[in-house]
């Protein structure tokens, strides 16, 4: 007998709601690490900060690398059974990292967190999508608690970090996961989802090279400024090791009858342009590195008050779901949606690059930080809805782990490494050129203070003239998307000879058999940061 739900029938309607919410303000947030206390493991372990950043990338690698086998995972085990050892397993893990001090354990445990939280993630989106029943409507209203709570939990980790010490945060989190675990195992139906399908069909060999591929990728990314990029033998090996495992990855799916991953949807016009947008929000993410050295460096904030500007994106956020919601009832198109959170992104560098001044007040944080939150969750919610919308599902889901792992990791990770870059050369020419009005007779002991407020303002130019370089590309991205059809017939007899022929009633209807079947399976790898 099989039954599609997650509790048994006992369970009243609001209380079941009440469990996938508690779950979801538990799953979604873990990770192996937390950017508000990274700098906390750092003081504590001795380790660098890089090691800790490659902990952070490896929790959306192990996400990717579960998409493509989550259905069949799905399928295979009863909802009681998976999602009571899933959590365990999480809440394991969660303490674990609360008792070592090795890096390296931090990186393993981030990417098995990823892969083991991605299926506990999918099991909560049918009843979710059953009770909103609009894709875009639950893309509005899901991405938005999603991305609220992820900077809820971010500053909450710099408190009791602050408060108590770094290891309790993970302890509070595995505790949560055993609690989790114990009420669902007394309210969960003892049912299979669908028919039982065997494992052996998933190729474990195409799974570890993905993970290769990207946690070399991972590991050139956070530790490429630390080792000097190509003057470092580990950089040039770790290039090299990732691109022969992607290449042997790609390979094998050629020649498997069952491939893990599929390229046929890149082919298509829409995951094109989609990919493409993905990776211009991961410029406007990646300012966070700048946005953190000024905050920081320059302004002096400690981890809980840089921790708190996060904070400020809440408003944004919620009024982007807001919007999202009114857009996609209303069934607008989403030109103008996207149009606009690209040039709220563009708004918030704008502000950014005129108000980094040392006079900086907290109070001027209100308006960009807003844009930014803006910027963010409606190009979540509206760019990956585009990317992935009226594809064949066995498409998308043998491709859907490349497109989270482009969107999260690759698309971010590059303009974090490459900002981080500039950052670093930028002040090192910015001193440079103020050292032509610095000399022996300039510069005594009575007035060397000076030397600090030549390195702030070094800091200062070096992120002007990063922004001011994204504020180009801004408003080339702004023109991109202006023009762009967005699938919009270009001419009207098109549309015309197809109702004619029949193929709009046929398209209709697998585009809503499609809708009825697995569609929380797509949206299931939108919500991961």
């Amino acid at each position: 007998m099989y039954n599609k739900g997650l509790y048994n029938d006992w369970v009243p309607k609001p209380a079941q709601l009440l469990l996938i919410i508690l779950l979801l303000a538990v799953v979604m947030p873990l990770g192996g690490v937390y950017v508000g206390n990274i700098s906390y493991i750092v003081s504590r372990t001795g380790a660098m900060t890089e090691y800790f950043m490659w902990a952070n990338y490896a929790t959306t690698i192990g996400m990717g690398a579960c998409m493509p086998v989550v259905l069949r995972m799905k399928m295979r085990f009863k909802v009681r059974d998976k999602m009571t050892v899933l959590l365990v397993l999480l809440g394991l893990l969660s303490y674990l990292n609360s008792t070592t001090l090795d890096p390296m354990i931090f990186v393993f445990s981030s990417l098995c967190i990823g892969f083991l939280k991605m299926m506990v993630t999918i099991e909560l989106f049918l009843p979710l999508m059953a009770m909103i029943g609009n894709r875009g409507i639950f893309y509005g209203a899901f991405y938005t608690f999603v991305l609220v709570l992820n900077q809820i939990s971010g500053y909450y980790a710099a408190q009791v970090s602050i408060n108590y010490n770094w290891q309790h945060f993970y302890v509070i989190m595995a505790v949560a996961c055993f609690v989790l675990a114990l009420v669902h195992w007394g309210f969960m139906h003892d049912k299979y989802f669908a028919l039982k399908v065997p494992l052996h069909y998933i190729d474990w060999l195409s799974i570890l090279l993905f993970v290769s591929t990207f946690m070399f990728s991972a590991y050139v990314f956070s530790f490429g400024k630390q080792q000097d990029w190509l003057n470092s033998k580990n950089i040039i090996n770790a290039s090299i090791a990732a691109f022969l495992s992607f290449a042997l990855l790609t390979i094998r799916q050629l020649t498997l009858k069952r491939p893990y991953l599929s390229f046929k949807i890149f082919t298509k016009n829409n995951v094109q342009h989609g990919l493409f947008m993905l990776f211009m929000l991961g410029m406007f993410l990646g300012t966070t590195t700048i946005q953190n050295s000024f905050a920081v460096g320059v302004l002096g904030y400690d981890q809980l008050t840089n921790a708190k500007l996060n904070l400020l994106m809440i408003p944004g956020l919620i009024v982007a779901g807001v919007i999202a919601i009114f857009w996609f009832k209303k069934e607008i198109p989403l030109k103008m949606f996207i149009f606009s959170g690209f040039s709220a992104m563009l708004g918030y560098a704008i502000v950014m690059y005129f108000s980094m001044v040392l006079e900086f007040n907290y109070e001027n944080w209100y308006l960009p930080m807003f844009l930014k939150g803006y910027g963010m969750g409606s190009l979540f919610i509206s760019v990956w809805f585009y990317t992935l919308d009226k594809l064949e599902m066995d498409d998308m889901l043998a491709a859907i782990g490349l497109v989270l792992v482009w969107r999260t990791f690759l698309a971010v990770g590059v303009f974090s490494a490459v900002y981080s870059w500039f950052l670093y050369h930028f002040q090192v020419v910015s001193i440079g050129d103020l050292a032509v009005y610095m000399d022996g007779m300039t510069v005594t002991s009575q007035n060397a203070a000076a030397f600090k407020a030549i390195q702030l303002n070094a800091i200062i130019v070096a992120g002007k003239k990063i922004f001011g370089y994204i504020i180009l590309a801004g408003i080339c991205v702004l023109v991109y998307v202006f023009i762009h059809h967005f699938g919009k017939e270009r001419f009207g007899y098109v549309r015309f000879v197809k109702i004619l022929s029949g193929k709009s009633a046929l398209a209709r209807k697998r585009l809503r058999e499609r809708k009825r079947l697995l569609h929380e399976i797509k949206d299931a790898a939108g919500p991961a940061l």
